[in-house]
């Protein structure tokens, strides 16, 4: 015979609870982009898009100025940081909720081969970094044209004939 142990459901509905309120906190009181992701560095968002002839990165940076951001492209590795040099004032008495971000974010983001970072130009307008790094020629998708053949010899309709007689 063998005996089955039930447990309570006291007990299940303790840790369900506990699970619910992990989730809770960890979505809407310290969503994951807004933590801490080591020593003093925030998260920083971004939208990488991928296009045909570049690269496009956009950057929520909020409340930063141009002078604070720093783009460096090497080894194939796009690294962003800005340093918010705002000093914060309190006034007498004491603070009830703080949500504006201070200090620096950065990312880092590896890059897909065949950019040319030399030619990259950059925009910054209402928070939002605009990165724009080209693609080199070489690996640009080219369209290749099919030349149609008529008894086993290729005829290029972009080319004229001339007939035997030179006309």
């Amino acid at each position: 015979m063998t005996l089955v142990r039930r447990s309570s459901p006291i007990g299940e509905l303790v840790s369900l609870r506990q699970a619910m309120d992990r989730l809770f906190e960890d979505s809407f009181v310290r969503p994951r982009g807004w933590g801490l992701t080591g020593s003093d560095t925030l998260g920083l968002p971004l939208d990488v898009t991928n296009g045909k002839d570049e690269l496009v990165v956009e950057a929520a940076l909020p409340g930063f100025k141009p002078g604070d951001v720093d783009i460096t492209v090497e080894n194939g590795t796009l690294s962003i940081r800005a340093d918010s040099k705002t000093e914060t004032t309190h006034g007498e008495g004491e603070s009830l909720v703080q949500e504006i971000r201070r200090g620096s974010v950065s990312r880092i983001v590896s890059l897909p081969h065949g950019l040319e970072p030399d030619k990259a130009s950059a925009t910054f307008e209402n928070g939002i970094l605009t990165l724009r790094i080209p693609r080199a020629e070489a690996v640009k998708p080219r369209q290749i044209r099919i030349s149609p053949t008529t008894d086993g010899t290729v005829t290029d309709s972009s080319t004229t004939t001339n007939d035997a007689a030179g006309n």
